[in-house]
């Protein structure tokens, strides 16, 4: 984005920027972390002992304090909280964090938060609080407590505040009510015995806790139970007793602590309805429900937001603080689109009370549709997809804020039933629900298995999924359905759409082709709550910074055009694009960002800048672009070295810190403006746009874009002058699956005609689709450098997840472009020799096989994490 001068205007910006904040950041108190293994008793008998990895982190202020108790997610360990632990220590807390038993070091076997385990496990480590001389006691023996964690670690905070009365307040997180409830969910609310297994989330389970044996270190019940129900796909009413017993759902009214609930809205393995549920079982206390835009399949996790709230009811429940007034119910929902940022805006809708999922009043809305026919496919396959379990944690999917992204509905086996347009708004809050008869064409011995999904159908008929969240059920007959419960607003002129498909990826769907007729017999009841109230957004600082920093950068422009000299048409490129040499930079506290940093990047690659958080990446983009001075070694740009206001940098492209566009001006007025600020010559306007491929939409204002739109519109920013060299930081934020397609393509194009790009980003498997080179980079060093193919080892390989094996040898062995296939664990192993991997999948569909995940033999995500090694 910034070139030449424009690099200078950038560097008063972050001038002024730190001159802002620099007398805000003092001498932080210094933090003390104790790691030490607890012996805890073991098992309902109290005759066998384990060990408990911890850490303790003693409170910063001295004296005593008030613990909390900070738990992981499944699969995780105690590492996984240390960030917030840290904060909660500085806030003034004494903080305890555990890896739970059979995780990360800690002793024993997984137990699924069992009372006789888990939960004795956490009484125990309040024994080992009560006796810190740093924490505070109610009376001896009892300290004052809390407990906070997320899903795994969120239900252990729920079960220990039912069993341990010294608990004096709770926020638990994404967690779960029911755990065989959220394992078989039931629309119809018959309950898990009715209920569709979730074979999905339930493989990732039991699955991410084994090793070279089935069981790994599951208790051997446990998994013994969970081969029962997988080879069946139906509960035992033993495995509806044992987790039930591992769930709040086993002591409901006998939590009576203070409790934040906090749930995700993107979230297909626990959904708002297991939160609702806690939050009606939790007696003789205040409970305050937050709904905020992350979850299990991925979203944004608002973190900072979250643990802020998390905070606060902490300092208002142990320490006696002033509890912010954001009333008993909390909505985050995303707004309009950040110019300064380029970021989707999340602003939080507060209530008095929390009406629960019937809302605190309906609506009704008619909907369209004779009966339909569906039918189920042989083995349930090709199937539906509402969400893919799993990759969410990865951050594998992105998401958008308004959809949740994307959704597949098989043509047959699915059917739609639509409102008319809405005259007026429509905000959803809660489950909407309506009547459904089922009925099966022939006689079977399964009962008809449905997926009920919410769609919002534009004025232009293009349907995008409210949530990536079905609520299944077994009906045949008539019954009132529960519909995923959300957040979502539906414009005017909007359409809304319900979906039923009788197959969907994540769920177990009858093995016997079938087939049902569906049809809706009442209008759809909405839930609404009008108390939801936003406050209004600050303004942005540009607003009234971009003033000062314009005059001021009108005065660094003045200044350096004297000193430039053009490259004139015809000039030899005689230079490589990138050289860095012995590149070093140590800031002022002691902290080396980057030390001795060597590469090199060539004419046409398009090169991928790697490393984990604090590698040294933005640090090393900085000084590429002239914005800060190294302290040592050299960068060259086609030949010439690199300082504020050197020629060179004309030639140089950059979007690292997102444009800031006027929202009121249409995309061609910004690329203009901006070019005119600049005080460049030729712009090359016509043929960047065509790169970008934005089309006749720069026409219209920018606040009506979409974040992909946006995106393409910073490119083209970038791309003004067709810069030799673009530099491009992290350009595929917050774009959905098609897009990022996309903008790949855009890239390509780029590069074809002999230019080079640079792109820094954490998406591991984009990076590897885009690039041709990576750069590794960890602790400011380079770890390794070269071809993407020569870094993985890849011979372009790729795995297909399938249980249908020998169907899918057979579908190969005639499709060509396939150099060799052969059965590999967990499917088969594809050689592809003139082919694309989405070829090969279209073609394995088509031919009726199942499948359940695509990934090459070996990933860039394998050799980044080989190179970087684990302690990152």
């Amino acid at each position: 984005m910034r070139r030449g001068r424009a690099a200078a205007v950038a560097g008063v910006a972050v001038v002024l920027a730190g001159a802002l904040t620099w007398a805000a950041v003092g001498d932080e108190p210094r933090l003390k972390s104790t790691d030490q293994r607890i012996t805890v008793v073991d098992g309902p008998k109290d005759d066998q002992h384990i060990t408990l990895d911890t850490t303790f982190f003693a409170p910063v202020r001295g004296g005593r304090a008030p613990a909390v108790l900070l738990a992981h997610g499944f699969g995780g360990s105690k590492d996984d909280t240390r960030s917030q632990a840290e904060d909660l220590a500085r806030h003034g807390y004494a903080v305890l964090t555990w890896s739970a038993r059979g995780f990360g070091g800690s002793g024993g076997q997984i137990t699924l938060d069992s009372p006789d385990y888990d939960v004795k496990d956490v009484r125990q480590l309040v024994d080992w609080l009560a006796r810190r001389p740093e924490v505070r006691l109610d009376k001896p023996g009892d300290p004052r407590v809390g407990v906070a964690g997320q899903s795994y670690g969120g239900a252990i905070s729920l079960l220990a505040a039912a069993y341990d009365s010294r608990i004096d307040a709770i926020a638990p997180q994404i967690t779960w009510y029911d755990l065989a409830d959220a394992l078989f969910p039931d629309a119809t609310g018959k309950g898990p015995a009715n209920g569709v297994f979730k074979k999905a989330w339930a493989g990732i389970f039991f699955t991410s806790g084994a090793s070279s044996t089935a069981c790994g270190r599951f208790l051997p019940s446990l998994c013994s139970m969970y081969q029962k129900v997988a080879e069946t796909g139906r509960p035992t009413p033993e495995a509806i007793a044992t987790l039930r017993r591992d769930s709040p759902a086993s002591v409901a009214g006998r939590i009576h602590v203070p409790t934040l609930l906090v749930q995700g809205q993107t979230d297909s393995l626990f959904p708002l309805d297991q939160s609702d549920r806690n939050a009606r079982a939790i007696t003789g206390a205040p409970v305050r429900t937050v709904w905020y835009q992350g979850g299990h399949d991925g979203g944004d996790p608002e973190t900072s937001r979250i643990n802020g709230l998390v905070t606060g009811w902490f300092d208002h429940y142990l320490r006696g603080g002033p509890l912010p007034d954001d009333g008993g119910f909390i909505v985050t929902r995303t707004g309009g689109i950040d110019s300064s940022t380029q970021r989707v805006t999340i602003s939080a809708a507060s209530a008095p009370r929390y009406p629960g999922l019937s809302g605190a009043t309906r609506q009704s809305v008619p909907l369209g549709g004779d009966r339909l026919t569906v039918q189920n496919p042989a083995g349930g396959s090709p199937s539906s997809i509402s969400s893919m379990p799993g990759l969410g944690l990865l951050g594998a999917v992105p998401s958008t804020p308004a959809t949740g992204g994307l959704g597949v509905d098989l043509p047959g086996q699915s059917a739609t039933f639509d409102s008319e347009p809405l005259d007026a708004p429509l905000q959803l809050t809660g489950a909407a629900q309506v009547r459904l008869r089922v009925k099966a064409v022939k006689p079977s011995s399964e009962p008809p298995t449905l997926f009920a999904k919410v769609y919002d159908v534009g004025p232009d008929g293009q349907a995008s999924p409210a949530r990536r969240i079905a609520a299944p059920l077994h009906l045949d007959g008539t019954a009132q359905v529960t519909l995923p419960a959300m957040d979502y607003r539906f414009a005017a002129g909007h359409r809304i759409r319900l979906v039923f498909s009788t197959t969907d990826m994540g769920f177990v769907s009858p093995a016997r082709p079938a087939a049902y007729q569906v049809s809706v017999e009442s209008p759809l009841s909405v839930p609404v709550d009008p108390a939801l109230r936003t406050p209004p957004t600050p303004l942005p600082w540009w607003v009234w910074g971009f003033p000062v920093i314009a005059v001021v950068a009108g005065v660094v422009i003045a200044a350096t055009s004297r000193r430039r000299r053009p490259r004139t048409t015809g000039e030899a490129d005689d230079g490589t694009p990138l050289e860095i040499s012995g590149l070093t930079k140590r800031y002022k506290n002691g902290y080396l960002a980057v030390d001795d940093l060597s590469f090199r990047v060539e004419r046409g690659q398009v090169c991928g800048l790697l490393g984990p958080n604090g590698a040294g990446k933005t640090t090393t983009l900085r000084m590429l672009m002239g914005l800060i001075h190294p302290d040592g070694g050299e960068i060259r740009i086609f030949g010439e070295p690199v300082r504020p206001g050197a020629p060179v940098l004309s030639r140089l492209g950059s979007f690292v810190e997102g444009p800031g566009f006027l929202p009121h001006l249409s995309g061609r007025d910004n690329l203009e403006l901006y070019w005119k600020a600049a005080g460049r010559g030729e712009s090359h306007m016509e043929r960047a746009l065509e790169i970008a491929g934005l089309g006749d939409a720069v026409r219209r204002p920018v606040r009506t874009y979409s974040q992909g739109m946006r995106q393409r519109l910073a490119i083209a920013q970038a791309m003004l002058g067709l810069p030799d060299l673009l530099v491009l930081d992290e350009p595929t934020n917050g774009l959905d699956p098609p897009q990022i397609a996309e903008m790949r393509e855009v890239l390509v194009r780029y590069v074809a005609e002999g230019r080079t790009v640079i792109i820094s980003s954490h998406l591991l498997a984009e990076v590897e689709q885009t690039c041709t080179d990576v750069v590794v980079m960890h602790k400011g060093r380079l770890v390794a450098a070269g071809p993407v193919a020569e870094i993985t080892g890849n011979d372009g390989s790729v795995v297909i997840g399938t249980p249908d094996v020998d169907r899918a040898l057979s579908v190969l062995t005639s499709l060509e472009g396939i150099e060799n296939a052969e059965p590999y664990e967990p499917g088969v192993l594809v050689r592809i020799n003139g082919s694309q991997p989405s070829a090969v999948v279209a073609a394995l569909v088509g031919g009726g096989v199942a499948v359940e995940r695509v990934a090459p033999h070996r990933r860039l995500e394998d050799a980044f994490l080989a190179l970087i090694g684990e302690d990152s």
